[in-house]
């Protein structure tokens, strides 16, 4: 059980909210969802699972997300490269990661549906399968978090950006499991405010 709790101790979580939120028009992370910032749902939901260890990865609105953040267990990191898309926050938080990390999990900032039963799900999958690559499926669908090891640590960081972390499963498709998690919350994010205010109506 140690033994557990000490490969465990060694997988964190990247949280993605550098992004400038340009079809919402203004921060995303920052629209109240269950009396919170939707950062701070995603942050509570990853703090109840296994998983303690969190970087938060900020680029746009960095001050006021900051503020949001100030008083929570997690450290952050800057990516001044934040426009050039979601890859770059990646490499910015698997760059920051403490060396002797086992493995990360890969959030979105804006995916406050994900519950930590399924975080501990994708964890439990890594550990008993011996594959690199975790990635949650809901209804053949994959979404997130993905959870990768960290042998791919230097790989990450010679990403096409064009295509994305998505090219790592499939230059590395055998080492790659598919974990249908039951859950549609692991797809679930908000692009525009109609889609957080019909996801807000839903809630009433």
């Amino acid at each position: 059980m140690n033994l557990i709790k000490e490969e465990i101790s060694r997988i964190h979580a990247v949280i993605l909210a550098a992004g400038e939120s340009k079809r919402m028009g203004f921060p995303k992370m920052l629209l109240t969802f269950n009396g919170l910032s939707m950062l701070e749902n995603v942050i509570h939901n990853v703090l109840k699972s296994c998983i303690q260890d969190i970087i938060i990865v900020l680029g746009a609105h960095k001050e006021k997300l900051l503020d949001r953040i100030t008083n929570m267990n997690v450290t952050h990191c800057f990516n001044v490269s934040y426009k050039e898309g979601m890859l770059s926050s990646v490499i910015c938080g698997v760059k920051n990661l403490p060396e002797d990390t086992k493995a990360v999990l890969i959030f979105q900032g804006d995916q406050p549906f994900i519950k930590p039963q399924v975080i501990d799900l994708v964890v439990a999958a890594y550990l008993s399968s011996g594959k690199g690559i975790i990635i949650p499926v809901y209804a053949g669908k994959r979404g997130h978090p993905v959870l990768i090891d960290t042998k791919y640590r230097k790989e990450i960081e010679k990403l096409d950006p064009d295509k994305g972390l998505r090219s790592l499963a499939i230059n590395h498709n055998n080492d790659v499991l598919e974990l249908e998690t039951g859950e549609s919350g692991i797809l679930r994010d908000f692009d525009t405010y109609e889609d957080y205010k019909l996801e807000i109506n839903k809630m009433q």
